[in-house]
């Protein structure tokens, strides 16, 4: 399955599920993950890679350049991966 068929599936999820999802197609920070979801004053960010396929050396940087934040930042090839959010 393409990247963006796995992005896809997770949006639509997300969304399902009361989340605000938006892709982050250019940004002015290189390696930022793909995609941003936000609900009741939570907010995830979600670097999308196909199965068996790893975050580079910048996006995994950026991910935990995040975490330090306080927010939460993942690298996920499904949507299983994110039924954690789905609740």
């Amino acid at each position: 399955m393409l990247e963006s068929q796995i992005q896809a599936k997770i949006t639509k999820r997300l969304k399902e599920n009361g989340w605000f999802v938006t892709k982050l197609i250019q940004t002015s920070t290189n390696g930022i993950p793909d995609l941003m979801a936000i609900r009741d004053g939570v907010v995830i960010f979600l670097e999308v890679k196909q199965p068996g396929k790893k975050a580079s050396p910048l996006q995994e940087h950026q991910i935990e350049g995040l975490i330090r934040c306080g927010v939460e930042a993942r690298v996920v090839s499904s949507v299983e991966d994110i039924e954690m959010y789905c609740r």
